[in-house]
């Protein structure tokens, strides 16, 4: 079979009945990662994709190019203050990832720092390009320094299934320990004297389940479990407050919380739970002043903010109570004064509760925009950092002065080639859903497009999760060709607070995906667009493959990444990855049959029939335990099969996982080969061809 030519899938019929309903599974054989048909199936899909977009590589590498000189590669973050020292990152030319770093706090105000010019004194903390060396994927899970900042716990991970190996590193001497502790998750949380540090492990379902205590200098298999989680529904972590006076324990489902405590200063004591879980309320919590702020929905749909003593945590005084329009998403205690993170309107905002005064809202320069507490470690502190960024303003770091009420900019991102924000415009527009909903859409666009231009329209919409308005280097490559980028803040996402992710959930799962159609369709009827490619990833994958099936006709072209596509399947097997966690998300077909029939509606792999479908760029991982390969492969391949049009194409990154490639050049270069795909399907690429 030559390249251009696309793979056929053996079919393998494996029948299986649920509720009654007994269904054939021609491509099940897929999921079997380690057998050689798999790997060579997947291999001859990539040699195709290879192959069906080779016209596109001068393209690709424009694109690439066009990221990269846009890029200023050798740069560095504003410095953050915690005890006695200035914290930041920095990156050089050349290099695929970051380098954590530290200097001596001499003086109250930040040090001057010139990219490529480190200062003496300069302590590395962890170098990526450094500990990656030749692998072809490198994450860092967890740095965390002692409270005496003599010691330092950092984890790696060099395949991207998400299970990374502890170490610990002596910053006095550089030494590193020979503590190792391998198989654990993100996170983790230092006791107040550094002599021990806690951390999490995961079971088989890649859920984190347990919390163990390590003392450093000791063998690993000395480490104590402090706390297992047996419901399968939940997950654990482990933090501090931000006065890091308590170690905070957290076991969380989708739906439910409920948090132990433990003075930092005593590390082998026994956590106490602050209120035992109650099926339906979610809290969380910090501390300063004497006190704990409790974030919490009991009775309170967007969240309230409450107190509560030290010495009776469970007893909850309202502070700010609940509000049908806001959404409260986050409480940072500080000596003095606390800082609330909420959402209203679609979009974020932040609260400042000073001590003994009234409490206010901070003023941002535009109206669309995304602004969070960020990299605010230090608990003694009257400035407030702010991450910030727009459609069109780049990321961009601001500390808030407490005293003056003043936003004082410290940092935006240098965008390279004369970018220049007054040349780019951001609108906010609303479609009208099926049933009448006003569902928010965020545009952005070159200044002079007119007229329907070409539009990629991006999706989300489960968990609650939001996807704000925000800048892209890449993206521009798309805007100054001519393109328009929409964010469609369908039902399921957090945008519009608690109900609207409510109301795109379990069985009403569907708005999400007739929300996304509406956008899509309102953008062409408004005039802002003509052809329209649909983009989204993960969760928003199963949204590209369940709106494809729904209206295939309005869309010039798919991209899915790591696309959740062969949902029902997945959810049916609680031995696969984060099943039972998912059940209170999406239902469970297992033991409930309306659902079974619910999700069976909508599924993509489920749904696919024999109509049209545009052509489709499906991209996967095959360590992602996240969003298993298999499904996106399964799914082309009854694509295929199955539907006309086309073509359909998968992109297997054989040794990532769910972020896909690791390294930020690696990645530019498959950003570029997707926006080059897409530029394609909008008849905007550079290739003197219109499709």
């Amino acid at each position: 079979m030559s390249s251009d030519t696309p793979p056929v899938a053996k079919k393998v019929p494996a029948e299986r009945t649920h509720h009654g309903d007994t269904v054939i599974d021609e491509y099940s054989w897929l999921t079997v990662k380690d057998d050689a048909d798999t790997i060579t199936y997947l291999e001859a899909e990539n040699a195709y994709t290879q192959a069906v977009t080779g016209h596109l590589a001068d393209l690709q590498e424009d694109v690439f190019q066009e990221i990269k000189s846009r890029t200023q590669e050798t740069d560095l973050s504003v410095p953050t203050r915690k005890g006695g020292w200035w914290y930041y990152s920095r990156t050089e030319e050349g290099k695929q990832y970051g380098i954590q770093c530290r200097l001596p706090a001499l003086s109250e105000s930040p040090p001057e720092l010139t990219p490529g010019k480190p200062l003496d004194g300069e302590q590395v903390l962890v170098d990526g390009n450094e500990l990656a060396g030749d692998s072809p994927f490198f994450a860092v899970g967890t740095t965390s320094v002692s409270p005496d900042a003599r010691l330092l716990a950092y984890s790696t991970d060099f395949s991207g299934n998400e299970r990374f190996t502890l170490r610990f590193r002596d910053l006095d001497s550089g030494e590193i320990l020979p503590d190792e502790i391998p198989d654990v998750f993100y996170g983790g949380a230092w006791s107040a004297d550094g002599t021990a540090f806690f951390y999490t492990t995961i079971d088989e379902a890649w859920r984190p389940y347990r919390v163990h205590r390590h003392i450093v200098g000791t063998p690993a298999g000395d480490d104590v479990l402090v706390y297992e989680e047996t419901d399968e529904r939940f997950w654990v972590g482990i933090g501090l407050t931000r006065s890091e006076r308590f170690l905070v324990l957290g076991a969380g489902s989708k739906i439910t919380s409920e948090v132990r405590i433990l003075d930092a200063e005593f590390p082998t004591g026994e956590f106490r739970v602050v209120r035992p879980r109650v099926t339906g309320v979610e809290y969380s919590l910090d501390h300063a002043d004497g006190h704990f702020f409790v974030l919490h929905n009991e009775g309170a749909r967007n969240f309230e903010l409450a107190t509560a003593p030290v010495d009776d945590p469970a007893t909850w005084t309202p502070l700010i109570e609940h509000r049908e329009d806001t959404r409260l998403l986050d409480v940072q205690a500080f000596a003095g004064h606390a800082a609330v993170y909420f959402r209203r309107d679609g979009l974020t905002g932040i609260r400042v509760l000073p001590q003994g005064g009234a409490a206010y809202e901070i003023e941002f320069p535009e109206a669309i925009h995304s602004a969070a507490p960020a990299g605010n470690p230090e608990f003694q502190t009257s400035r407030l950092r702010l991450a910030y960024t727009s459609m069109v303003t780049p990321p961009s770091v601001y500390d808030y002065d407490l005293a003056s009420n003043e936003l004082i900019l410290l940092k935006r991102r240098a965008v390279l080639g004369g970018y220049d924000s007054d040349d780019y415009e951001q609108f906010r527009d609303w479609a009208v859903a099926e049933d009448g909903t006003k569902v928010p859409v965020s545009i952005v666009r070159r200044k002079g497009t007119t007229g329907p231009a070409p539009t990629v329209l991006y999706g989300y919409g489960s968990y609650e999760t939001s996807i704000d308005p925000s800048f892209s280097v890449a993206r521009l490559s798309l805007l100054d060709r001519g393109l328009v980028f929409a964010i469609a803040h369908v039902r399921g996402g957090g945008e519009m607070g608690r109900q609207w992710y409510e109301d795109g959930k379990l069985l009403r799962k569907k708005n999400t995906f007739t929300d996304f159609v509406a956008v899509a369709r309102h953008m062409k009827e408004a005039g802002w667009s003509g052809p329209v490619v649909a983009r989204g990833g993960s969760a928003g994958g199963l949204l590209m493959g369940a709106v494809v099936n729904l209206a295939p006709e309005v869309f010039a072209g798919v991209v899915a990444e790591v696309p959740f596509v062969d949902a029902l399947n997945t959810i049916l097997d609680p031995t696969l990855p984060l099943t039972v966690i998912e059940w209170d998300e999406w239902g469970d077909p297992l033991h409930n049959a309306d659902v079974y029939a619910y999700m069976k509606s909508y599924t993509p792999y489920e749904n696919v029939d024999d109509r049209e479908y545009p052509p489709i760029l499906a991209i996967t991982s095959l360590n992602d335990t996240r969003v298993l390969y298999h499904e996106p492969a399964k799914w082309v391949a009854r694509l295929r099969a199955t539907a006309g049009g086309g073509p359909f194409l998968l992109k297997t990154e054989m040794g990532a996982g769910h972020g896909g490639r690791s390294g930020r050049y690696d990645a530019w270069r498959e950003e570029a080969f997707t926006l080059a795909w897409i530029l394609d399907r909008a008849g905007s690429a550079d290739t003197g061809e219109t499709k």
